[in-house]
């Protein structure tokens, strides 16, 4: 593959701009390239006047896995990625126009937390979730700000601290998915969830999330305090030992040996 090749698309058509991730060479992680192109098509999509919906969507077996753990490994927190993944969340909880993520393949992660600040999140039935960042060592802190707003509270904390991989049906169930469709209806419904929000009028639907919407200065705020604290535990010694056991296909040194 090329060092050149882009690996997130913006394509307009018909009043959508769909950003589609495209590295599944890594499982469309969040590497240095694609939180660069990711935040540069953000603002494209955001800033055209004859943009009504943005859809969030990828390629391959997988919607995005999260950070980028072999850039984050051995890194200094200011560049591990953490740090610059609030600004994307503020991009997308903070947009006037509604933005829909459609998942064909799982999320892990940081890719959950970019789910999550989507006002609507239509998946396969067949596709599976988790949140595995305790597992490593790390801990799922700018994430938090999205997913408290979509997810049941109590569902939100064991399925954070267990690190559990859970459904799709699950997934609407605790508030994550908006709906869970069998794949070949996938597109179908992502189109008619689109059609819905063309139905409305664009001011109306800008002024009617900033109603929802907690004030977005204090959603920065919270968000560069959790990203701080995110990037120090990529840091740390045990963030280090985590990221160190996956690369290696090993257990941590904290898991019980028997």
């Amino acid at each position: 593959m090329s060092n050149n090749a882009e690996l997130v698309h913006l394509r307009v058509e018909d009043a959508v701009a769909t950003i589609t991730l495209d590295s599944p060479h890594n499982r469309n992680a969040l590497s240095a390239q694609v939180r660069r192109e990711l935040a540069a098509h953000l603002r494209t999509a955001l800033d055209d006047d004859g943009v009504r919906v943005v859809v969030l969507t990828h390629t391959g077996p997988v919607f995005c896995s999260g950070a980028d753990l072999t850039e984050a490994r051995g890194a200094a927190p200011q560049d591990q990625g953490v740090t610059e993944l609030p600004s994307l969340l503020v991009a997308l909880l903070g947009s006037a126009k509604p933005v829909v993520a459609r998942l064909a393949g799982t999320a892990r992660a940081g890719g959950l937390g970019l789910v999550a600040a989507c006002d609507l999140v239509v998946a396969s039935d067949d596709v599976a979730f988790a949140f595995p960042e305790v597992r490593l060592g790390l801990v799922p802190a700018v994430i938090t700000v999205p997913l408290r707003r979509r997810v049941q509270a109590q569902a939100l904390r064991a399925l954070l601290l267990t690190g559990e991989v859970f459904d799709a049906g699950r997934a609407v169930a605790v508030g994550l998915l908006d709906a869970a469709v069998p794949a070949e209806r996938l597109d179908e419904e992502v189109a008619r969830q689109v059609d819905m929000l063309l139905r409305g009028a664009p001011g109306a639907l800008a002024a009617t999330k900033a109603v929802l919407a907690d004030p977005p200065e204090d959603d920065a705020d919270e968000l560069a305090v959790l990203g701080r604290l995110s990037a120090a535990h990529f840091a740390s010694a045990e963030g280090q030992e985590g990221l160190a056991a996956f690369a290696q296909k090993r257990p941590p040194s904290w898991v019980p040996r028997g």
